[in-house]
């Protein structure tokens, strides 16, 4: 009889073991899979801040596009010839930047509102008023590098001009 108590503890003891050993390989997969986990979110977070990134700064290249457009507009603006005012793919800066540009088309009249607005106060006398033509229009600024555009809608005021309705 003594000899089958010694073989039933090895038994018992042998059985543990194993299942110790599963145990281990349980947690060390499971390790395993939380690491790689940790790991692809990592270099998800990673890699959208980089877009993130790269994306905010084509906006703002596209921006300062259209913001050198509307100064190019301002300087240049010819209300008799309105389709002078229209270019196209005007490159901003072509020594450091060449994929930023911008394009304006054409200003027109306003569809909606008025076509002129007075100067509150400022009358020559004689029913003559005194004020500004209204235009409207688009300057588009993009950046190729980025696939990046901004579309800014302005309104143009050219005068002063004669807005009085008196007949002459």
């Amino acid at each position: 009889m003594q000899s089958i108590n010694p073989n039933k503890s090895i038994v018992l003891h042998k059985g543990k073991e194993q299942a110790e050993r599963g145990f281990a390989l349980i947690a060390a997969l499971m390790a395993i899979w939380i690491l790689t986990a940790l790991g692809l979110l990592v270099f998800t977070v990673t890699t959208q801040d980089v877009r993130i990134s790269s994306r905010t700064v084509g906006e703002k290249k596209a921006f300062y596009a259209a913001e050198s457009g509307i100064s190019w507009l301002t300087q240049n603006f010819n209300p008799i010839n309105l389709g002078a005012s229209a270019v196209s793919n005007v490159v901003v800066d072509m020594g450091t930047d060449p994929d930023t540009q911008y394009s304006i088309p054409a200003p027109s009249i306003p569809t909606s509102g008025p076509a002129a607005v007075p100067y509150p106060g400022f009358s020559m006398g004689g029913g003559e008023t005194w004020g500004q033509s209204r235009f409207v229009g688009n300057v588009t600024g993009t950046n190729a590098r980025y696939s990046s555009n901004v579309r800014v809608g302005i309104g143009v005021g050219y005068g002063p001009v004669d807005v009085s309705t008196v007949y002459r």
